[in-house]
């Protein structure tokens, strides 16, 4: 079976139509989901695009991995996803983005080059590269934010788009006369930008996941990640127009949010993206295009899913679709990702397994806590490898697909965010090693534990499901600040590092027993079995001299 791996970038987890938004049309993920087990309780590992996908890609939870934020290298010798498929004769491949730094001092302490096969699949996060662009080509005074080669931006230059960063001049700016209207300022968010459609980034990465699925024999994983519909938000006609002000669902904000907030949310809050967010006029050019980014999406979908049908394929390929974080959108004054609100923390993901042994899931939901490590596990088994346990923090979905009773269920949810490179670090006076937060949610509360001396939030999200009042200063809940704490500590004593030698490793050293000769407390031979200290009986050997 071939497992095609969907991941998009900032999409919200209720901003499709299949999880109930009463005006954006996604009909070809909603069919998908006719046809799938929907989790609506999946929490990614960090709401940082960088650090949840290092967490997707080895399973692993940001701190046991060590990539925090963005452009924190991935330490050399993580495993990850590729390298546990491939110990189990499935190739796994990349079409899209990771936004994964390679450990450069690590590979050259190791004497790893970048051009062998280790080395790239080292600096490429564990995949074989199809096609990679992480998709952000900004540029400023400093350079760019990204200098690896761009194949998106070799493509368009071959379609004739002018210039060094066509990304940046076409596929996500407009017009305004004769000047670039970019989709950096949001004002011109509605504008249409100014390529053709077929152009984009989204349709130019269908058309490489096409080819990949053509040219390649599986058994295969291929991940297809996609860069929209993160910002820059401007797409091109004719989804820029295609919704309007009287789409947007009503925005999930509380003024008592504002009042003595928690400090850490305040620092983001009053951020240029909190403030920004928090003026009705930018939700309005921003909402509508975002929408029309995620419909462009779908109809992808349609063209990716009808190619499965046409060759055949479809029978024998798994889908999942996920997404790497969601998106504020102005909920909670806030602005992009960050904190743990459910439009920043939680994603959709959908598991689609042709197999009839999932038949009796199909068209359903499940309600039940998962964590994007899991989807990790989930596709070591549905290829039949066995899970690592003691690397892979993740736990299997498949007795979700095939709808039998999980052997481990969650009872809480964990996911990391450090801050430090963040400005709010710096605004709340934090020490780098001291800006570190963690959320523990079960379905009836949540929690975030603020490192740095300050007190915890606390969401009661069975009475307050919108998120709008932090309980975590009430005397009243103290109790429960308690019971989530003993589930955090119960988080931390994890065995999460003792990744070369598993269980069973241990169990067959215990097995063979001691008969490597070392004979540690005994006082006298006869206590222990003869075979164990032959070695050290008999007749002295002859030394030089005798």
């Amino acid at each position: 079976m071939n497992i095609l791996y969907i991941m998009f970038d900032q999409l919200r987890f209720d901003y499709l139509g299949c999880a109930g938004h009463p005006t954006l049309k996604t009909p070809h993920l909603d069919r998908l989901a006719a046809r799938s087990i929907r989790f609506t309780n999946a929490y990614t590992q960090s709401p940082i695009c960088g650090a949840a996908r290092m967490s997707a890609y080895t399973g692993r939870y940001v701190s046991s991995h060590g990539a925090h934020w963005n452009g924190f290298p991935l330490r050399v010798g993580e495993l990850t996803l590729g390298d546990h498929l491939r110990a189990g004769g499935v190739d796994c491949w990349l079409v899209g983005k990771t936004h994964m730094k390679a450990d450069a001092k690590g590979m050259a302490r190791l004497g790893l080059s970048p051009d062998s096969i280790i080395g790239a699949r080292q600096a490429d996060c564990g995949f074989d590269v199809w096609c990679r662009d992480d998709g952000l080509w900004a540029e400023g005074p400093a350079g760019r934010y990204d200098e690896k080669r761009s194949p998106y931006n070799e493509y368009l230059k071959q379609k004739g788009y002018a210039g060094d960063n066509p990304w940046a001049d076409f596929a996500n700016a407009g017009r305004d006369g004769d000047d670039i209207a970019s989709g950096w300022f949001m004002r011109h968010a509605d504008k249409p930008a100014n390529i053709d459609e077929a152009d984009s980034e989204t349709p130019w990465l269908t058309t490489q996941a096409i080819e990949f699925m053509t040219a390649t024999q599986g058994p295969w994983c291929a991940h297809v990640s996609y860069i929209k519909p993160h910002w820059p938000y401007i797409v091109p006609a004719p989804y820029n127009d295609m919704y309007g002000v009287d789409d947007i669902i009503p925005v999930n904000r509380d003024d008592r949010e504002r009042d003595d907030p928690h400090p850490v949310h305040a620092s983001f809050m009053n951020g240029r993206i909190g403030t920004t967010f928090s003026r009705d006029e930018v939700r309005e050019k921003v909402i509508p295009v975002y929408m029309g980014l995620i419909t462009q999406c779908d109809d992808q979908m349609g063209r990716l899913f009808r190619h499965l049908d046409e060759t055949g394929q479809a029978e024998d390929t798994m889908i999942i679709v996920t997404s790497d974080h969601g998106d504020y959108l102005g909920d909670h004054w806030m602005g992009e990702k960050d904190l743990f609100h459910d439009p920043s923390v939680k994603v959709p993901l959908l598991v689609h397994d042709p197999r009839a042994s999932a038949d009796a899931t199909r068209g359903t939901t499940s309600d039940a806590l998962v964590e994007a490590i899991d989807v990790t596990a989930t596709i070591i088994d549905a290829a039949g490898c066995e899970v690592p346990s003691h690397i892979v923090e993740g736990r299997s979905l498949m007795p979700y697909v095939n709808g039998v009773d999980h052997p481990a269920p969650r009872d809480y949810a964990i996911s990391e965010y450090d801050y430090s490179s963040h400005g709010a670090c710096q605004g709340l006076g934090v020490a780098p090693r001291d800006a570190r937060l963690f959320m523990v949610a079960t379905r009836d509360w949540k929690m975030i534990h603020c490192e740095g001396g300050f007190r915890p939030m606390l969401f009661d999200l069975r009475n307050d499901p919108r998120e709008r009042i932090d309980l975590g200063a009430d005397p009243a809940h103290a109790d429960t600040r308690r019971r989530l704490y003993g589930m955090l500590h119960d988080w931390s004593l994890r065995m999460s590092q003792r990744v070369t030698v598993s269980d069973a490793d241990i169990a067959a050293r215990l097995a063979r027993g001691g008969g490597t000769g070392v004979v540690l407390g005994i006082y006298d031979e006869t206590e222990i079995d003869a075979a164990l200290t032959a070695r050290y009986r008999g007749k002295v050997p002859t030394a030089p001299g005798d």
